[in-house]
């Protein structure tokens, strides 16, 4: 549920001001093609700086301003704040097929997916767009669009400019990263509440990574939904924030019901919310928040973005995630500001805060936009055991392929110990690794070209075993990590060529 009070014009903070003239500055002093990626914590106001950008843009320039999201949420967040700054402007949702009075506007909100539909039937779906911005750009379903406009600069705004897929860095899209304040600069001024940390250890064995990197649902729902988890977020919640309207994210909808029904034991006041609900449950269950004192939401994978309550005290991370940017943007729900309100606490229940650092740290945001792969494996790589707690979950449909028993009862970290124990070289194991990986494909493959394609398939897990390796010996460098993957692969490929005919 969307409060129109809160979309009235605003006055600009003054490194908001100071924000706005450098983006447009660096806009004008480049060329048509030229890309820029803006990077703001959540709470710092981005829907007020590009809004503002927005309009003087077109003041300027006479062209219009296309802003994509990926969420309709914010497509009605974002026209409401152009619409007080009295930019004329019209939503792109799924009932526009056509505008034929475009020229009343000079401003568009677009979801990506319907105005790609809109653009693949007709590329001049909107005309004269000078500039795009693009809300949440560290997401990826954005790029199908930048194709129609070439000849426009793009803005990105996001919290973390870090691409949702690896594979696809931002920087392929991107000229270049303007960094806006930093958190603990924003705190500093009075611009974002505080937050008080509490850290709980919990044992995530069991979890299991996926294929997006992150952790499973269905591993974090065994995890997370067993009787003692329950108790200890409900000890937590006693011990910290009791009495405080407070936010508690969770990885899977099982879970977040039995978060539910555990408080409701006690005689909390608490709902459970997900995106399964219909648009009307949804705002029932966040107009009820809003209104109830000492209220308790427990969420899945719905109000990370587009969600804005500033009466939240506390948050609480019932999860695990290997995501900075999904990290980030559940603390920002406690971060905004109100006058009676400076801090609001934080409990941790995913070892997170341990896997990423206080929420108020620095981050060198230039060299995670430069060099990805080297920031996040360093960031990640910062706790040795948290990868031992995960198993690797296979791709759906993997055990109708591979003998996944035998590939999961390999234990590389035991196999190399063991090694190391009875006087082997703990390189052994990986030699041992590479015939439990052959056995496995040849099993499944019908040629040599057959087991080469079963070879890429497994590639994510032979990945994730030989970083295993990496993390029990001294040493190691993603050099030799690099070198080992690629040794590995080698020696794969010819074994599978000379066991397997070519046909």
């Amino acid at each position: 549920m969307i409060d129109t009070e809160l979309y009235e014009a605003k006055i600009l903070y003054p490194f908001q001001e100071k924000t706005i003239n450098l983006i447009l500055e660096e806009l004008s002093s480049n060329d048509k093609d030229f890309n820029l990626l803006f990077q703001l914590p959540t709470g710092g106001g981005k829907t007020v700086i590009f809004s503002e950008i927005a309009k003087r843009y077109i003041a300027k320039t006479g062209k219009k301003v296309l802003i994509l999201t990926h969420r309709i949420e914010l497509s009605v967040q974002t026209s409401k704040q152009l619409t007080a700054i009295a930019v004329n402007n019209k939503v792109i949702n799924s009932e526009v097929k056509d505008i034929p009075n475009q020229d009343e506007y000079n401003c568009f909100i677009a979801m990506v997916e319907t105005l790609n539909n809109r653009l693949n039937d007709d590329k001049n779906f909107i005309q004269n767009v000078g500039l795009v911005i693009v809300d949440e750009a560290h997401y990826n379903s954005f790029r199908k669009i930048f194709q129609f406009y070439d000849n426009a600069n793009i803005l990105g705004v996001t919290a973390t400019p870090l691409s949702s897929n690896k594979a696809l860095p931002l920087n392929d899209n991107y000229n270049k990263l303007l960094v806006g304040e930093s958190i603990s600069s924003l705190i500093e001024s009075g611009y974002l509440a505080d937050a008080e940390s509490y850290t709980y250890d919990v044992n995530l064995h069991g979890l299991k990574i996926g294929s997006n990197g992150d952790f499973t649902v269905s591993s974090s729902d065994v995890v997370y939904g067993n009787y003692f988890m329950q108790e200890k977020l409900l000890f937590a919640y006693e011990e910290v924030a009791i009495g405080t309207k407070t936010l508690i994210f969770n990885s899977g909808i099982e879970t977040s019901i039995r978060v539910e029904e555990t408080f409701k034991k006690r005689g909390y006041k608490i709902r459970h919310l997900d995106s399964t609900f219909s648009d009307k449950d949804r705002k029932d269950v966040l107009a009820w928040f809003k209104k109830t004192d000492d209220a308790i939401l427990t969420s899945v994978g719905i109000l990370t973005t587009g969600f804005d309550e500033p009466t939240v005290m506390a948050i609480i991370l019932n999860r695990a995630t290997r995501s900075l940017t999904l990290y980030h943007q559940m603390i920002g729900r406690g971060s905004r500001k109100l006058p009676k309100k400076d801090q609001f606490k934080l409990i941790d229940l995913g070892n997170n805060v341990r896997r990423f650092g206080v929420w108020q740290d620095y981050i060198n945001w230039q060299d995670a936009f430069k060099f990805p792969d080297r920031f996040l494996e360093a960031r990640l790589s910062e706790v040795e055991d948290i990868e031992f707690e995960a198993k690797f979950e296979f791709p759906r449909g993997s055990d109708d392929v591979f003998d996944l028993e035998k590939l999961n009862s390999f234990n590389i970290k035991e196999i190399y110990y063991d090694c190391i124990d009875s006087g082997k070289k703990g390189k052994d194991a990986v030699e041992m690794s590479l015939n439990n990986h052959f056995e496995v494909i040849k099993d499944a493959a019908e040629d040599f070209f057959h087991g080469l394609e079963l070879m890429g398939v497994l590639g994510p897990h032979i990945e994730h075993r030989l970083k295993h390796y990496t993390k029990c010996i001294t040493k190691s460098t993603p050099n030799y990590y690099k070198y080992l993957i690629e040794t590995y692969l080698r020696q794969l490929r010819q074994k599978l060529r000379a066991n397997l005919d070519d046909e």
